[in-house]
């Protein structure tokens, strides 16, 4: 079995790639510290699985290589971007460092990111956060791009909108990324592509039949993606769906409603200080009496104990940060063209 290549490697050998197809090196190394931070925890399908797209986008000019976002309002506690189809890491990177640095004086910061390119695993971005004590929300949408179907509809009108956010405890953090859909676009492209089946009923046909087929949603005209609690509780991810709007599309005063430029997202990130609020102490206080509750509740018959969002994420993370990270198989094949193409060496990484 070869050696499983180290994270160290594959960042380079992302931010290599990313620079010889143009991108600022700054840039070109968030892009890569995210996608391969979206791997370690585990999200396959918003890792290096990402980065031909990338490549594609930036060598037509649908992601802007360079560049600064433009600010269309600067509030103390409240800022929007206008992020000129700027990578998408990049951008979400700077807005936390500047919503945490902004939190810790007036108690929480929200930004707002219109005409981002497409941001990764939302998860990847959040330890940094709950490692200066801090909480975060971040969520996004993409208005060029839908795929899900509104409770009790037959076509599609939103993106899986996921909804991310972490807060620390005295021991690991608590990280939550949930998509508004049952799945996603990556995992159904996935699954489409290696001809198997969603495990469950997960999508509709065109003509609004439930089914456990990916094939359903590359039809013409396409079936969709079920909301989060499908065809008996999908009202709850359809809610939920329009909070991300109204907190992305709607905040950042850019969205469905105006003209598709190709693929990206619309962001929302908000930090919050605990000590500005009850108090540091008083919030790990609850927050770690509640995570202890929920790991120490008996468990059900057939599950070997409780654990909260994000431990197992972060548990591979911390093995393959040892070992090297077990990447799905069909990531480095579909990079070799590019590595080609780009002259970059990959093999020997």
């Amino acid at each position: 079995m070869s050696p499983r290549p180290s994270a160290t490697a594959l960042r380079d050998i992302a931010a290599a790639l990313l620079t010889r197809a143009g991108l600022d090196p700054a840039k070109a190394d968030a892009v890569a510290e995210i996608l391969v931070e979206g791997d370690l925890l585990g999200h396959t399908t918003h890792g290096l699985a990402l980065l031909p797209q990338y490549l594609a986008e930036a060598e037509k000019g649908s992601m802007s290589r360079s560049g600064e976002p433009e600010v269309v309002s600067d509030f103390p506690a409240a800022v929007t971007w206008d992020g000129r189809r700027l990578p998408g890491p990049w951008l979400v990177l700077r807005a936390l460092e500047l919503a945490a640095a902004r939190a810790q004086q007036y108690g929480t910061c929200a930004i707002a990111i219109r005409r981002s390119h497409h941001i990764g695993c939302l998860a990847a971005y959040l330890k940094r956060v709950t490692d200066q004590g801090l909480m975060v929300i971040l969520t996004c949408s993409d208005p060029n791009v839908c795929s899900v179907a509104p409770f009790g509809g037959r076509r599609e009108v939103f993106t899986p909108n996921p909804l991310a956010a972490a807060w620390p405890t005295d021991g690991d953090p608590v990280i939550l990324d949930v998509s508004m859909s049952i799945t996603t676009n990556g995992l159904t492209k996935r699954l489409h592509t290696e001809g198997k089946r969603f495990p469950g009923i997960w999508a509709l046909t065109a003509d609004g039949e439930p089914t456990g087929d990916p094939a359903a949603l590359y039809t013409n005209p396409p079936g969709t993606l079920l909301p989060m609690g499908g065809l008996d509780h999908g009202h709850k991810g359809y809610a939920f769906a329009l909070l991300v709007e109204a907190l992305t599309g709607a905040l950042a005063g850019h969205g469905r409603a105006d003209p598709k430029e190709g693929w990206g997202a619309t962001v929302y990130v908000q930090v919050f200080q605990p000590a500005c609020f009850g108090g540091a102490g008083a919030f790990r206080r609850q927050t770690t009496h509640v995570a202890e509750v929920c790991r120490t509740t008996p468990p059900r018959p057939g599950v070997e104990r409780v654990r909260l969002p994000g431990e197992a994420g972060l548990r591979r993370r911390a093995e393959q940060m040892i070992h090297g990270v077990d990447l799905h198989p069909a990531i480095m094949p579909a990079l070799q063209p590019w590595a080609e193409k780009l002259g970059v060496g990959i093999a020997s990484r």
